[in-house]
């Protein structure tokens, strides 16, 4: 069964959908917070991974992060990592309050972008006791990656574009994918292009764009330097051989430690592990 919810980050009212399994039990269930992709929503990959852990006997919880769909937050569209990995907090604080969820069983499961943020919040909230990710991406460096020097530019304006928002104008947004592909788009372009602006994975709240300024905030966010402090809890890295972000994943593992396990799925990209059943289900 899915229920809307909404529970507060710093101040802003998260949209969420929370899954339970549909047959009630009176003992108390763990649970599992589920977080989007970089520039989309709850809706997308998250509403294929949750139903999946419902079924196996867990409450499952996805949202929009702050900032993004339905979620409160101004300017729309800001990627602030920090803001990120504490909506992954207080999605697990909302569900230590329902008396069907056992607060000593609660797990976190971040995709893509919030594969990064996921494993970053629990470093330091131990409630989290098992972490996950799919396709997880370090967001600044892969914002970075492609074009080192316009990302450094972004960084040096984010102040002037910060000025110009107190001063009343609207934020400036990035797209994150061009309108358009052909042969001599780059691969991993076209991957995304061929989820986010198809109807394979489009969402009319997944706008894709990003605010500008975000830039600033990115660059000081290190996703995995870190990452020792997640154990003695688990963290498990799931990704594709054929991943552009597949390297993430081996980073964050081999800086988490003797806990952590990197799980490939052989031949699959890192948007096939968004929703291409014959890469997932044969694994679940």
């Amino acid at each position: 069964m899915k229920t809307d919810v909404r529970f507060p980050s710093s101040g802003m009212m998260l949209a969420g959908h929370l899954y339970t399994p549909d047959h009630p039990t009176s003992a108390r269930l763990p649970a599992i917070v589920v977080g989007h992709q970089t520039t989309a929503v709850k809706e997308q990959s998250p509403a294929l991974y949750a139903p999946r852990l419902t079924e196996e006997g867990f409450i499952t919880l996805t949202f929009d992060a702050a900032y993004q769909g339905e979620s409160e937050g101004e300017p729309h569209g800001l990627e602030d990592p920090f803001q990120r990995a504490e909506d992954f907090r207080n999605a697990v604080s909302y569900l230590t309050t329902r008396d069907d969820v056992d607060p000593e069983r609660i797990g976190i499961l971040g995709i893509c972008g919030s594969g990064c943020y996921a494993p970053y919040a629990a470093q330091t909230d131990h409630r989290m006791k098992a972490v996950a990710a799919v396709s997880g991406t370090d967001v600044p460096g892969f914002f970075r990656g492609g074009d080192p020097d316009g990302f450094a530019k972004m960084v040096e304006q984010a102040g002037r574009l910060r000025s110009e928002e107190a001063a009343g104008k609207a934020a400036t947004l990035v797209d994150a994918l061009p309108d358009s592909v052909d042969d001599s788009t780059p691969g991993p372009v076209r991957e995304f292009f061929d989820y986010y602006k198809t109807p394979r994975g489009h969402h009319p709240r997944a706008t894709n764009k990003w605010v500008a300024r975000s830039a600033d905030q990115l660059d000081q966010f290190d996703s995995f330097a870190d990452a020792a402090k997640i154990a003695p809890r688990p963290l498990l890295m799931i990704a594709g051989t054929q991943a552009v972000t597949l390297p993430d994943s081996q980073r964050a593992v081999k800086n988490a430690g003797e806990t952590a396990e990197l799980f490939t799925i052989e031949g699959a990209t890192h948007v096939d592990l968004y929703d291409k059943d014959e890469y997932i289900t044969p694994r679940w």
